[in-house]
């Protein structure tokens, strides 16, 4: 089945619209027509080579380069057939992708921590996890971002990266919920473990920093810093959650949480920057008050191994430093959730996408990104 979709075909080449072969469903598969993919900044991690993987490991993933590569890991959409073998899922259902699989039967699932889903460790390259390639361009394989490639009118992906939802839930609002929200909200929430009265600060307000400052205003804190280099992501961020707003750390730490915290400094700091880097630990740290916590959400370059930090400090003030990926949490439980949430008007999505694209105009939806117009900007099909 040929098909309309955003692939790169080489590092720090342009997103391309192009024609794409799929194929039907496998044993344990299903086909999804897609209604809206989510432009996240991971994609351009890939795009860049921030989390494309070193040509020493590519082997262990059944290729030799990370591209071409079919991009998308945010998305929702209809199911249209499913592969021998799927009962959870039948054509007409409402879905919402997952970029991190669960299958229910390794040790992290079984412990109750999907987030950590051993299939995990295939999604950047390489085959379906059966070991076979669903995705085709002009006849060579296609890895496709996450195992998913959501910027495709159709894709074909395992049972197990995809979680349904309701017939009347809303798909736009699924799409970015799949992801980004997800993951910010859960930094926060799961994470950080947030309890009512404490201060959160959240260091870039884009779309995984919109759903930390939600979290934190949902989870009961009594003040929330929205910090961000633009004043625009900042005052977007007052409308869904932030009490405080600054354009620096610096300014953060002057000018509001001498009062806001009676010089105590933060219970929670979040970083979720589009490119996280080592020295903005030490950053995030200062700011930290005693037995606080920072969260290190968003992604920095693979080959990036340096971290400022006062070690003296991490120690003497009982501070801790902690990872996420999807924000701690199962995504079969938080994406129902949130869109509960959302229904109910706790969750606020729509003004959180700031822009529609077609599939034709991937590169300019990230261009936008770029340049700061974009918080989150989506694909509609």
């Amino acid at each position: 089945m040929k098909v309309r979709a955003a692939a790169v075909f080489g590092l720090n080449e342009p997103w391309t619209t192009i024609d794409l072969d799929i194929d039907e469903p496998n044993p344990g598969e299903v086909k999804v027509k897609m209604a809206y993919a989510g432009m996240c900044h991971s994609d351009e991690h890939v795009r860049t080579g921030d989390i494309s993987q070193p040509p020493e490991v590519l082997p262990y993933f059944g290729v030799d380069s990370m591209f071409p590569l079919v991009g998308g890991h945010e998305g929702s959409g209809i199911v249209e057939s499913v592969g021998a073998g799927v009962t959870e899922f039948a054509p007409g259902d409402k879905v919402a992708v997952s970029f991190v699989p669960s299958c229910g039967r390794c040790q992290p699932c079984a412990s109750g921590k999907q987030y950590l889903c051993d299939m995990s460790a295939g999604t950047l390259a390489g085959p379906s996890f059966d070991g076979t390639w669903r995705h085709h361009i002009d006849g060579k394989n296609a890895n496709r971002m996450a195992q998913l490639g959501t910027f495709s009118e159709y894709i074909v992906v395992s049972e197990y990266s995809l979680v349904k939802i309701e017939p009347w839930q809303d798909l736009r609002a699924a799409a970015l919920i799949s992801c980004g929200i997800s993951t910010g909200f859960g930094s926060v929430v799961d994470r950080a473990d947030v309890k009512p009265g404490e201060v959160v600060a959240v260091i870039g307000c884009g779309g995984v920093g919109s759903g930390a400052i939600q979290g934190a205003r949902i989870a009961g804190a009594r003040g929330v810093v929205a910090i961000d280099l633009l004043q625009s992501k900042v005052d977007r961020a007052m409308k869904i959650g932030a009490t405080h707003g600054a354009t620096s750390i610096l300014d953060a730490a002057f000018n509001i949480l001498p009062d806001l915290t009676f010089g105590r400094q933060c219970d929670v700091v979040v970083l979720t920057p589009g490119v996280l880097h080592g020295d903005m630990i030490e950053q995030a740290r200062s700011i930290t008050a005693k037995g606080g916590r920072i969260v290190v959400t968003a992604i920095a370059p693979w080959f990036e191994s340096q971290v400022d930090l006062s070690l003296f400090s991490l120690a003497m003030f009982n501070q801790s430093v902690l990872g996420t990926v999807f924000g701690s949490q199962n995504p079969r439980f938080q994406i129902p959730n949130l869109l509960r949430l959302y229904e109910k008007g706790l969750l606020e999505i729509d003004s959180v996408i700031t822009n529609e694209y077609s599939i034709e105009e991937v590169q300019k939806g990230y261009d936008d990104l770029e340049s700061g117009k974009n918080v989150r900007g989506v694909v509609k099909f």
